[in-house]
């Protein structure tokens, strides 16, 4: 039987650009989702899928197999201008709450209709990061308000280990007075 190689790391969107421009659907995320899960050594995964068909159900599956890479230090994730929602936005975050040893986080969801409980998801999620460092996590153009933007930070907060963070939000029905405040 021939032993199968380790992949340390994935970068789709040198591969193949075409999967940034309207190509790739919940079902093309589904087969790549199941696929991912079995990468069980990899540690970095860099994936740019903005501007696709992607709905909550693909990003379902690409949570479901970036929780079974379970030794992921850096994760690179680009889903802007997709629809995945606030159901989405939840199974994204329960996805990253299983990589524990990641160290590296780069989230973009901007665009995606994911409202106050979907930001609520994503900090539950990245609160259960414990060894992550550097959080650059954009997710303007959205509509969290001010309550999930609170929960957002409660979530971020909870990373004691964190020593980088870049956060965009801008335009997601928030007063700008009130979002100073938050800060």
């Amino acid at each position: 039987m021939k032993k199968q190689k380790s992949i340390l790391s994935i970068d789709l969107f040198r591969q193949n650009p075409n999967l940034y421009c309207h190509c790739l659907d919940d079902k093309g995320l589904e087969e790549f989702g199941i696929g991912i899960a079995k990468c069980v050594n990899l540690t970095s995964l860099d994936l740019s899928l903005c501007f696709n068909k992607i709905s909550e159900n693909g990003a379902k599956y690409l949570g479901e197999g970036i929780g079974k890479c379970v030794t992921l230090t850096s994760l690179n994730l680009d889903l802007g201008f997709n629809t995945i929602g606030e159901n989405g936005a939840k199974y994204l975050g329960e996805g990253i709450a299983r990589c524990v040893p990641l160290i590296f986080l780069k989230l973009f969801l901007s665009g995606n209709n994911i409202g106050q409980n979907g930001a609520k998801y994503l900090g539950e999620g990245i609160a259960r990061c414990v060894t992550l460092a550097s959080l650059n996590l954009k997710l303007s153009f959205n509509k969290i308000g001010e309550n999930g933007a609170k929960c957002l930070g409660k979530g971020i907060g909870r990373c004691v280990t964190l020593t980088s963070v870049q956060l965009k939000i801008s335009d997601n029905g928030m007063d700008k007075y009130r979002v100073r405040i938050l800060k």
